[in-house]
């Protein structure tokens, strides 16, 4: 079988393309960089932007099911830029499926579809989208999901996995973001810090769609179904995150602020930035405060039973992992 992974050369996506390979798949990935070490390893590499309907169409060629990793994620930016990429994007994967007669799609959400500003303790599938969302990332992958999955049918079986926290090694985002400001003294624990969350190691996340993908077939029950994927247990935010920093010889935080000046400083940035133009992202949001200082878990049971998925790694095994690295 062939498969195609937008975004196979990113965090995710390169755990993705190497478990593929490990079972005998032939891979192609199609992501805005060139990925020579990939390619050298046997990937098939198409450089193109998910915008790019006639690269996205060529991608889609020869390819008997696509897992679309690829998107544009970030807490500040242009509500235009992120619907390029994460609505526009995924409507051309799901147009190219179509005209190739691809028959399975598995979409990488995010558990942020279903976050608006209220904490979540143990949620589910049954979670309704809310009205209104904190960052245009939310927003757009929230839209794009709904399309994916309202394009499952007859010719074209999809479904949608919603990773928590993706961490481990070969992180190019939340780990060295998070040494970065600890290294620097910038780091400030929000909130009393009894708040709990979901958390999902990268190569739990890479079996899971693993596991998706062959359960897209005629009949089954995961066709057009959404699923949490993170750890069985959540952590507490704050305790996980001082084991981040020890396992990255980082410096432990040592400041505390409150949930309400730290959402208060947050709005008074985002205004501050949005009247200056200012591109680049905050040092802190309202979203980024409320992540921090509120519980946001979920449980995976309905993964585990529908897709037959177990998360092998544990929480210190991929601390381990990381100490080694």
């Amino acid at each position: 079988m062939k498969i195609l992974v937008t975004g196979g050369g990113g965090f995710l996506g390169r755990h993705i393309v190497a478990k593929l390979q490990q079972r005998g798949e032939s891979v192609r990935v199609l992501g805005r960089s060139a990925y020579p070490d990939l390619a050298a390893s046997g990937v098939d590499c198409i450089q193109a932007s998910l915008t790019d309907e006639a690269a996205v169409i060529k991608a889609c060629e020869g390819v008997d099911a696509v897992i679309h990793v690829a998107s544009l994620a970030g807490i500040w930016g242009k509500r235009a830029t992120y619907f390029a990429t994460n609505v526009t994007g995924t409507r051309n994967i799901i147009s190219a499926c179509r005209r190739a007669k691809i028959s399975r799609l598995v979409y990488t959400s995010t558990p942020s579809v279903v976050y608006g500003h209220s904490a979540i303790d143990g949620g589910d599938e049954t979670l309704p989208y809310p009205e209104r969302y904190l960052t245009y990332y939310a927003e757009t992958k929230a839209l794009a999901e709904r399309e994916v999955l309202a394009a499952s049918g007859e010719t074209l079986h999809t479904c949608s996995l919603r990773p928590h926290l993706i961490w481990g090694q070969g992180d190019t985002n939340l780990l060295p973001r998070l040494a970065e400001r600890a290294r620097s003294g910038r780091l400030m624990q929000i909130g009393d810090g009894t708040n709990k969350i979901s958390v999902s190691y990268v190569e739990n996340v890479a079996d899971a769609h693993l596991c998706a993908l062959d359960k897209l077939v005629d009949g089954s029950s995961v066709n057009g179904q959404a699923y949490f994927i993170n750890e069985p247990e959540p952590v507490n935010c704050w305790e996980f995150i001082g084991k981040l920093l020890q396992a990255m010889d980082c410096p432990p935080v040592k400041r505390t602020v409150s949930l309400k000046t730290a959402y208060r400083m947050g709005w008074a940035i985002e205004s501050g930035f949005r009247l200056l133009k200012i591109e680049r992202e905050p040092p802190m949001t309202r979203f980024l405060a409320l992540q921090l200082a509120t519980s946001h878990w979920f449980t995976p049971q309905r993964a585990i039973k529908d897709l037959q998925w177990t998360p092998h790694l544990t929480i210190d095994d991929g601390l381990q992992k990381l100490k080694n690295k």
